[in-house]
Formats: C-alpha cells, structure tokens, sequence
C-alpha cells in the first residue's frame, strides 16, 4: 500500500530523511527511532504534506502531495493537537465526516459508531477544551477512523493515555489491523512498540537501519555477544559444564549473588542445547534471562555497529 523509493526530505542543510527505500503493507508496523529520528517527516511524506526533495513516495501506487484522492483512503493522527477548542468531541468528529463528504445523516451514525469504538461515547459531549490528553487522543483517532479508511498514520499516539486506556488503544488498533487495514505507528518508546507489534521500521538520524520482524532484526547482530543470566544455587557446577558448550564467550560469577553470567554467540544454537545439559546433568536453574533479549538492545547494537 506505501512504497518508498530513494525518498529524501531537506530543510535548507538539515537533512530530514535520507535515501530511504521501503514498502509497508496491511497489519500494524511500528515506525521506531529517537526524537529527531525522521519519523513524523517520514509521516508527513506519506500523508502528502509534504514532498520528497528526491525520491518518490507512493499510496496505492499514487502520489500522495496535493492528492484528493489517496486522502479519500487516509487517516491521520499527528502528534500536535490541531482542533476547534469550542466544538465537543462529537461535534468535532461529525464536522470532519461531512468534510469528507457523507450525508448529515450517515456522519452522525459514523459518529455515534465511531465514537464507541474509541471509548469516547460517554463523553463526547462535553467541549474539547476540557478534554484530558488522552481523551484528545482518543477523539484525534475517531476522525482519523471516520470515513473507514485502508491506511491510517498515528504519530505518537499513546501519549498521555493511562495503562488502561494505553492497552484498550494498542487492542482497538490490533483489531483494525486484523481487519486487513494497514495501520502505521510512530513511537521512540521501546516497550510499547513491543506490545503492538513485531513488524518494525527503525529509524535513527534519518536512514532507515533496519525493517522486518524483530525476530529478523535481531538476527542481523549475532556478531555481537549475547548476555545471559543464569539463577543457580550452584553456580561453579553450572559454569564448569557450561564452558564445556563451544559458542559460550565468558563465564562470570555475580559477587554476592547465587548467580553466573555468560556471554554467549549464536543465542539460538545455546538456547536449543540449554535444556539437554540442564536434564542430563541435574542442574538446578532457578531463573533463566537475557538483557539483550528485547527491542532496546536491538536498536542499541544496530546504532552502535
């Protein structure tokens, strides 16, 4: 549904994106980097606000500048509130759906429907203005939603929402997705981009460093040593015959603690051999962890590298 090709953006001397070539398609994929990353003029590329200084971005295999009708198949929720303080949410999100173009009457059943599904139908009448940030988001959301479209842009969408209110939006964006939606999330905040998802972009000072499943990514730094933690009551037992597998680095002892830390190469290839030498030799593991089994150290070596 989006496809980049070479596609770079400048302000003056400041470089925004940097020859970045992707496709994204159906189901939800998490756009991953720090402030200043190029996220949001990545998203702004995509939703025709802006156009590429070189390189092409396409929408259904249209340019999305200037174009009616790839918006007519676009949702967006930006990251900067941008609404009539004065109206009420309903009022707000009925107003954008005649804008697209539907009767009185089917923009205020798409409202009332809408409204629902974003959790906002008991307070929808009450004036922006006094809206918390994360019933702002919520009704930011609801327009996006409105005209049912098959590609929607959330930049930073879960600012602000409380834990609750955080898992009801990641689950209703789940549910967009499952239905065959192509839903695209900006987020420099590692752990909620691991609870929505395991299809990434991730982006650091405008390039594009890597794009796949996690799981892939995580492949591309095997190079690295992978740290491991092991919780034994027995830890020089347990580093006697772990030393003996051949893709364990290091062994170190944790001073005051009944616990050994390896660094290990080819993680998967040690995982699969853990359990074997744990049953065939009676050792005690209490606790088995990795802190380099997540997004963080993902994103950590693919920078650094």
């Amino acid at each position: 549904m989006i496809r980049l090709d070479h596609a770079s953006r400048w302000y003056g001397q400041v470089i925004g994106l940097n020859d970045v070539t992707c496709q994204i398609g159906p189901g939800l994929t998490a756009l991953l980097g720090m402030n200043g990353a190029g996220k949001t003029t990545m998203m702004r590329l995509i939703t025709g606000q802006l156009r590429p200084t070189t390189g092409s971005v396409r929408l259904f295999g249209l340019d999305p500048f200037a174009n009616p009708e790839v918006y007519r198949h676009l949702g967006y929720c930006p990251e900067i509130d941008s609404f009539y303080e004065h109206l009420s949410g309903r009022q707000f999100v009925r107003m954008m759906a005649r804008l697209t173009g539907f009767s009185a009457r089917e923009a205020e059943q798409r409202t009332t429907r809408t409204l629902e599904r974003v959790g906002m139908a008991d307070r929808a009448d009450r004036r922006i203005g006094g809206y918390s940030k994360g019933m702002r988001q919520r009704i930011k959301l609801a327009q996006a939603m409105i005209h049912e479209p098959e590609v929607i842009l959330l930049d930073e969408p879960l600012n602000g929402l409380d834990p609750v209110g955080r898992r009801r939006f990641i689950d209703l964006l789940g549910d967009l997705a499952s239905a065959g939606a192509c839903i695209v999330v900006s987020s420099h905040i590692l752990y909620e981009v691991e609870q929505m998802t395991r299809s990434l972009l991730l982006l650091h000072r405008g390039r594009l460093l890597a794009t796949g499943d996690l799981r892939v990514i995580r492949s591309l730094i095997d190079k690295h040593p992978h740290q491991v933690r092991l919780q034994t009551d027995e830890p020089r037992r347990a580093a006697e015959l772990l030393a003996s597998l051949p893709n364990v680095v290091s062994l170190r002892f944790t001073p005051g603690d009944e616990a050994l830390e390896l660094e290990v190469r080819e993680p998967d290839k040690f995982y699969d051999a853990l359990p074997e030498l744990v049953l065939n030799q009676g050792l005690r593991l209490q606790g088995l962890s990795s802190p380099d089994n997540n997004l963080e150290s993902v994103f950590k070596y693919l920078v650094e590298a």
